[in-house]
């Protein structure tokens, strides 16, 4: 619930070893217990569906702005 809208998370299902980023872009979960709701597309993409154990790895945002040019 503390990071910024838009930050980028690496999950990785550690059941199956599938993995997935995905972009922050809502203050869920609203259930005790979850740390992360993804959509049905990361789900699916992830391999699961329900409730599962996942290991999160938050994304350096990239710089914004024009290239600098020499």
């Amino acid at each position: 619930r503390s990071l910024p809208f838009g930050t980028l998370v690496h999950v990785d299902n550690r059941e199956n070893g599938h993995s997935a980023t995905v972009r922050i872009t809502d203050r869920g979960p609203f259930i005790h217990g979850r740390i992360i709701d993804v959509s049905q597309i990361a789900a699916r993409e992830l391999g699961f569906s329900g409730v599962t154990q996942v290991c999160l790895k938050i994304l350096p945002i990239p710089a914004s702005g024009p290239a600098a040019t020499d």
